[in-house]
């Protein structure tokens, strides 16, 4: 990119996948490829080179720094290792948790307890490469990968992780392997500019997404032209302060349930750094709608917005829906007597539709 633009850079995810790539490929042949290119999931194909390599008689290790371009990120400059050893037959993909990656300890992460803190887009990455050099390179596929960052442990004390319950490092994290720039101005900017756009196509319903899941769910529901997708991401705010100057009749509000229990508290700003979930909130939410004093209480203590949800869907109580209709009245608030009719979608972390609070 050149003049103004952001660089993009590469997730941990992507990193951990490149590095695993070149160690299963020097572990089956002798050599590492360097750089070692990647395909990621939405066809990007960059190329990694390695900053450190090491192979012994039964193990291979790869490493590569960080790079997260123009983006503010905690992990850019650290150095992402794969060690990459045989694994007994037919076991395939066996993940691990090197020095300076966390360990999952608490309910509520998309990962079970006691796993390595390597979310499952990474994991799938990892396998689709591992799969890919077996092919190459007359591998069997099973394998031990054991990932690493070093001073991951140091680094994982700036993050959420140790609230959560992922103790002993970062997490390796990535839905699509790219990391975007983070740059509020930039970024509200362009939410501004899609509803510019929107308006002047004469389109009469937009949304404002958290992310790329839930504007999958918005597009199967209602099939929006691309100008009606409001990139909004944490910004909640930008969309409904700029739509009550320059109002759409109808806004849908769309993400998961983190970050709209953000909005149904009254956070306009849903990134993780300046806004957490409030779990007393939804205590008192569920407490409203009926549950036991003791129910109530476990939520407060929940590790994070999709345990609570779990725990009330348990005991059929629609959290979901509870948490939308909150985030409708907010965004209507927000609003201020604008012409605009809104619903809120709540989804899970598989894209499920778990709440909703529809137009009036």
């Amino acid at each position: 990119m050149t003049g103004s633009a952001l660089r993009y850079g590469w997730t941990t995810g992507a990193c951990a996948t490149a590095s695993t790539a070149a160690a299963y490929t020097a572990l089956l042949t002798g050599g590492f490829p360097d750089p070692v290119g990647i395909v990621l999931p939405k066809g990007h194909r960059p190329e990694f080179a390695l900053a450190k390599e090491r192979l012994t008689g039964g193990s291979a290790m790869a490493a590569i720094v960080k790079d997260a371009g123009d983006d503010p990120d905690v992990t850019h400059g650290a150095l992402v290792s794969a060690t990459v050893r045989p694994a007994d037959p037919g076991a395939g993909v066996v993940f691990r948790a090197g020095p300076g990656v966390g360990t999952v300890t608490k309910p509520g992460l998309p990962l079970p307890v006691g796993e390595p803190a390597i979310n499952p887009v990474p994991r799938e990455l990892i396998r689709g490469v591992v799969r890919q050099v077996a092919a190459e390179h007359g591998g069997s596929g099973d394998v031990v990968v054991e990932i690493s960052v070093e001073d991951g442990a140091e680094l994982a004390r700036r993050t959420w992780n140790p609230r959560l319950g992922i103790l002993g490092g970062l997490s390796i994290l990535g839905t699509t392997g790219v990391v975007v720039p983070y740059s509020c101005s930039a970024w509200i900017d362009s939410i501004r500019r899609g509803v510019d756009v929107a308006r002047a196509a004469g389109l009469e319903h937009v949304a404002g997404c958290t992310g790329s899941t839930s504007e999958k769910l918005v597009d199967r529901t209602y099939g929006l032209a691309p100008e009606a997708m409001l990139d909004m991401g944490d910004f909640a705010g930008a969309v409904l302060k700029y739509l009550r100057r320059h109002p759409v009749p109808r806004l849908t509000i769309a993400g998961g349930i983190g970050k709209l229990a953000k909005l149904a508290d009254g956070h306009l700003d849903l990134h993780s750094k300046r806004s957490q979930v409030n779990f007393a909130l939804l205590a008192g939410i569920v407490r409203d709608a009926g549950a036991s004093a003791e129910f109530a209480e476990s939520i407060r203590g929940a590790n994070t917005a999709l345990d609570a949800l779990t725990r009330c869907q348990a005991e059929g109580i629609p959290l979901g829906d509870l948490v939308a209709a909150r985030s409708r009245d907010f965004c209507l608030t927000t609003l201020q007597g604008a012409p605009i009719d809104v619903e809120v979608l709540v989804i899970d972390r598989a894209g499920t539709l778990v709440g909703h609070a529809p137009f009036r």
